[in-house]
């Protein structure tokens, strides 16, 4: 292989890039120009993929986390031979295109996980890597490696000022993922500045900090120096390691090192000045030598023989170990085993009840046992979220040769543990936990309070757009919980949650319903699932006196109804206000009025449902509408309409116990009552 082929190939990947970011006059030219050389290094020489099977379970993962740079991906995933045409790149950044303004996994093959934001995609990273060291340690066995890969990113100066990144970082050094490769992209440019401006810490001693392996290119362009890098990184297998590249932004162009070569189109002028200091053709625009072409193209062949020798070796294993190699392919396949929800509890009717947090611990333990894929933990809280796995084993590093466990909590067992210590991390939590999902193999699931929810929402969003299938519980659910006061009490969480679309959340009223809303978060697998928990105890109603909690899967229910079943009155609410409104009706049908009342535990399985069953369950002439719920009374209009009423919060929390709090804030029979009453005289 000549220099003047392999630099021929890192100009390909150059100006397809500026191109594409010229023609849609759009997007960001700088970081192709510099990183061109570290993406070919890696894409050639290390990474192991098939571009016509990119599903491929045991594939490397990679990873752009400066998702910014998406054109320089589009020109990798193209020269490769992914599903990604040149005519489809010449719509970068254009309506209906394969190649959208930032990398958008499920929209084009190759793309693993949705980044832009940053930090994001280096948290989905470090999940991919636990997914990888899981999976390896549940499944190898002497003579049978079947899961063997690594993940890669490329990161940029703006991830690892984000706090996500510091985060996630921390957690991978601890965990000793060895697996983790991190291509720093290290230009000293951001959008509006050099960093000399607001970041100057010693980067690699801040990283060997963590616990991360780190070497030092001094020059972006010397492809081997990069390989050597990338060879020193695969060879460490106790740490996870950070290549720091020194780069150009917007390399060779006549604003290299600016950041005004960060986020807009070179122009046509400085496209032409930028070639011609390469030596690269002015015209035309999107040319792509044959000799580079067919560089990158061998990773077709090499693709394909990779893939068929792990297939040769799944069949030998699955031969030996029938069961293990049915159960991860049934893991990979995306599939719930036969019987994973045999052994879900049915809760005795019981007034003083549990908490709903109490009652999905149970409810998680009970399907545990049959199903492997579940795999999770939270942000140092599991006494409090209940959603620590019984039995099945912390994920921890193993033990190196010479190190004692003695007098440490650390231990259980290393990477096939199955419960994930993310400590004080929600930011990361939120990431990784994407990270898993994306993966592949894993229901992977975090927990924390649902005030801690804030610092999640990034990553929950993503994984909305994304529509990965992750399990989020989120406990103490109210100013319920009492004495810690409003910094702890949500009161806008609820709102601001149903507002992230493609996403479902659900808010059960029960232990049964809270049974019933696992059932549908496992099974559902096309988006993340929130469960929304108390931290007070409510009654387990009397199914045999109420409707089956069953009514969870459509959302919105009728729970007791009218004697008649023409109700004057209907009575809605979610989680732990049901059971007021339910006595509430009892007080009202005693002075003769009839009334519905309806457990709305889910808007999203709900709204899913077709209007005749919604005009059922809430009838459009029934206009006496009471909804009630501890949180703001944005969107609950929607099902009140505009003659009902909503008992809501409209201001934050204050520290006393909870059944103080809860007569102070009105959420007691009495004032249903009152404001139900109220309602009906003005409907009459």
């Amino acid at each position: 292989m000549s220099d003047t082929l392999e630099q021929q190939c890192v100009d390909t990947l150059r100006f397809l890039s500026v191109d594409m970011v010229q023609k849609a006059n759009s997007g960001h030219p700088g970081l192709p120009l510099g990183a061109a050389p570290m993406a070919y290094a890696l894409w050639t020489r290390q990474l192991k993929h098939n571009p016509t099977s990119p599903l491929w379970p045991d594939r490397d993962r990679f990873v752009l986390s400066a998702g910014h740079g998406s054109a320089l991906l589009y020109s990798l995933l193209h020269v490769t031979g992914y599903d990604l045409s040149l005519d489809d790149i010449k719509q970068f950044r254009q309506w209906g295109s394969k190649a959208p303004g930032h990398p958008e996994r499920g929209h084009t093959a190759g793309v693993e996980v949705t980044t832009g934001p940053l930090g994001q995609g280096f948290a989905n990273a470090v999940g991919m890597a636990i997914a990888e060291a899981h999976l390896a340690a549940r499944y190898n066995r002497d003579g049978h490696t079947i899961i063997d890969h690594r993940t890669w990113t490329i990161v940029s100066d703006g991830d690892l000022m984000e706090g996500v990144a510091s985060e996630a970082a921390s957690l991978a050094g601890h965990l000793k993922l060895g697996k983790l490769i991190c291509l720093y992209d290290n230009n000293s440019v951001t959008l509006s500045a050099g960093t000399d401006m607001t970041f100057s810490e010693d980067r690699p001693k801040r990283f060997e900090a963590y616990g991360w392996h780190t070497i030092e290119v001094g020059d972006g362009n010397d492809l081997n120096a990069i390989e050597a890098a990338l060879a020193a990184a695969r060879a460490e297998t106790t740490r996870p390691s950070l290549i720091l590249v020194r780069t150009h932004l917007g390399f060779g162009s006549p604003e290299q090192d600016s950041f005004k070569a960060h986020g807009s189109p070179l122009g046509v002028a400085d496209v032409k000045k930028t070639k011609e200091e390469l030596g690269w053709p002015t015209e035309p625009p999107f040319f792509v030598p044959g000799p580079a072409l067919a560089r990158f193209r061998e990773a077709l062949v090499h693709g394909a023989k990779a893939e068929a020798d792990w297939n040769g070796r799944m069949d030998a294993y699955a031969k030996e170990f029938p069961d293990m190699a049915k159960e991860l392919r049934s893991r990979l396949n995306a599939e719930l085993p036969g019987g994973w929800d045999a052994d879900i509890p049915a809760f005795p009717a019981d007034a003083k009840g549990m908490a709903t947090r109490v009652a999905g611990g149970k409810v998680m333990n009970a399907i545990a046992p049959k199903l492997p894929a579940l795999v999770g933990g939270s942000a140092d809280l599991d006494p409090s979220t209940h959603t620590e796995l019984k039995g099945q084993g912390d994920f921890n590093p193993p033990l190196l040769p010479g190190q004692d466990s003695e007098g440490s909590d650390a231990g259980g067992w290393g990477y096939t543990g199955r419960n994930v210590h993310f400590g004080v991390r929600e930011h990361a939590m939120g990431g990784i936990v994407n990270g898993l999902a994306a993966h592949g193999g894993f229901i992977g699931y975090g927990s924390t309070f649902l005030i801690f929810s804030d610092y999640m929402r990034p990553a929950i969003r993503l994984a909305a757009l994304m529509r990965l299938h992750v399990i989020h519980v989120f406990t103490h659910d109210s100013l319920a919980l009492g004495e810690d006061g409003p910094t702890h009490q949500p009161i806008e969480q609820l709102a601001s949650l149903r507002a992230i679309p493609e996403l479902t959340l659900i808010r059960p009223g029960d232990a049964n319903e809270t049974a019933i809303a696992w059932k549908v978060a496992v099974e559902m697998r096309d988006r993340p699932v929130l469960l929304v928990l108390t931290r007070q105890d409510v009654a387990t109603l009397d199914r045999g006196r109420y409707a089956s909690a069953e009514g969870l899967r459509r959302g919105g229910y009728v729970l007791s109804d009218a004697t008649d079943g023409r109700p004057g009155l209907i009575l809605i609410a979610s989680g732990s206000e049901v059971g007021l409104i339910l006595a509430a009706a009892e007080r009202l049908r005693t002075d003769g009025v009839a009334v519905r009342c309806v457990s709305m535990p889910s808007w999203d399985l709900f709204e899913a449902q077709p209007q005749s069953y919604r005009d059922e369950v809430l009838p459009p002439e029934i206009t006496a509408r009471l909804a009630v719920e501890l949180g703001v009374e944005q969107g609950w209009h929607r099902y009140t309409g505009a003659r009902g009423d909503m008992l809501g919060i409209e201001r934050f929390g204050a520290s006393a116990p909870a059944e103080v709090l809860l007569d102070k804030f009105g959420f007691t029979v009495d004032n249903v009552v009152l404001r139900a009453r109220k309602l009906l005289a003005m409907s009459s």
